[in-house]
């Protein structure tokens, strides 16, 4: 008999007694009758009494143990089957895919480690044909400005000779001539003068030089910055200095990050070191030798100014002395709108740039006094630009649309 809830069907009666041979299962602790029941809303085995009008579980979804065992079995028997099939499937994977897969990795990193070396080797040559180009155009420069330098040797060797020779005649006239030989000789004496004054005084020539131009290679500056950015990493931690930053640009907390402002702070005290009218700053360190770099993000702004400034740049008034790029103190890259340029005391280069770029970035060789600007995300050199650099270098900054920012 079954009973699946109170009010339908019989109630369990009093529990039989166990038959013959028969060892007694659990008991209800409560009732001390045999567990035969199930209830579905507790989720335990019960007992007839516990099942019944009085008892605890009356009203509640009541099953025959048995009937709960027997569902139990099946669904136990449909796992295995499924367990099974399973075991069967990861049986089948091992045995019949990840050899094959195995097989293709070996095959594919096979082929990638020939494409970088094959890629690698080519980059290696290459290199190795620059390198012997440039070596040999390097000692073509200094055998030409060597052989300047002799030959001006040899010309001034002989215009000394020339003038010792003109002046020992003249002192010779001048010692041992009459007056009257004197003056039959005036025709040699002009022309002993205007032989002399022939030859001219040394004057400096570019000749005579060694042309550092000669090293200069697009393909050695592209290869050497993207080594500079591959082995320098994260770059310099550069932050910008507080008390230079203009009342129309605000700084963010971590001193990397500038946004301007079309209305002059009020809050902003002045001070010697604060630029009062353009919207510049200037980095806290600066750099004197070595090999320096960093990137600013500029892709919010189309209205910026990045580079290098001595820390002598005047920073008060709207004239041309603090105005970056327009001073003999300032290196930098410039956008405004869709123009892009590099400027240097009053002195603007235009750039023809193919797109935008997100960042911008900065390296200094103060060794060999260069100043390159390249976009990080395509190793792409912008513009480079060789000087003599006076003294040490700040990096400086320039905003006047939205916000650019140093990247970690």
């Amino acid at each position: 008999m079954s009973v699946e809830s109170a009010g339908q069907g019989p109630w369990p009666g009093p529990e039989p007694g166990p038959g013959p041979g028969s060892e007694p299962g659990p008991l209800c602790p409560e009732h001390g009758q045999a567990l035969r029941w199930f209830c579905c809303s507790e989720q335990r085995p019960v007992c007839a009494a516990c099942a019944g009008l009085g008892g605890r579980c009356r009203g509640h979804r009541i099953r025959r143990a048995e009937e709960r065992a027997e569902e139990l079995r099946n669904k136990i028997v449909d796992q295995c089957e499924r367990l099974q099939l399973q075991s069967a499937t990861i049986t089948k994977y091992v045995a019949d895919v990840l050899p094959g897969k195995k097989q293709r990795a070996v095959s594919t990193a096979s082929a990638a480690r020939e494409l970088v070396i094959q890629r690698l080797g080519l980059v290696r040559n290459l290199c190795e044909s620059e390198e012997q180009r440039l070596l040999e155009q390097v000692h073509g420069e200094e055998e030409r400005a060597h052989q300047s330098i002799l030959t001006q040797r040899v010309h001034w060797a002989e215009a000394l000779q020339k003038l010792d020779t003109i002046r020992t005649s003249l002192v010779d006239m001048l010692t041992h001539l009459d007056d009257l030989q004197l003056i039959q000789k005036e025709q040699e004496i002009f022309e002993r003068t205007e032989e002399a004054e022939g030859i001219l005084d040394p004057k400096e020539s570019e000749k005579l030089n060694f042309n550092e131009k000669c090293t200069r290679s697009p393909l050695l500056t592209q290869l050497w910055a993207t080594a500079v950015l591959g082995s320098l990493s994260g770059t310099e931690d550069v932050r910008i200095n507080k008390r230079t930053v203009s009342p129309f640009l605000q700084l963010s907390d971590d001193q990397r990050t500038l946004t301007f402002n079309a209305k002059k702070s009020k809050t902003c005290a002045d001070g010697p070191e604060r630029f009062d009218h353009w919207p510049n700053a200037l980095a806290t360190t600066s750099f004197q030798a070595g090999l320096h770099a960093w990137t600013v993000n500029v892709e919010n702004s189309c209205a910026y100014k990045v580079g290098v400034a001595l820390g002598q740049l005047p920073r008060k008034g709207s004239g041309s002395d603090s105005r970056l790029g327009y001073n003999a103190f300032s290196w930098v890259f410039s956008r405004y709108d869709q123009e892009f340029r590099f400027s240097h005391d009053g002195q603007h280069e235009p750039l023809a740039l193919l797109r935008c770029p997100a960042q911008l970035g900065v390296l200094l060789d103060l060794q060999a006094q260069e100043l390159l600007f390249y976009e990080p995300a395509s190793g792409t050199v912008l513009h480079t630009h060789h000087a003599s650099f006076p003294g040490p270098l700040f990096p400086v900054f320039a905003v006047a649309d939205q916000t650019i920012s140093i990247v970690r």
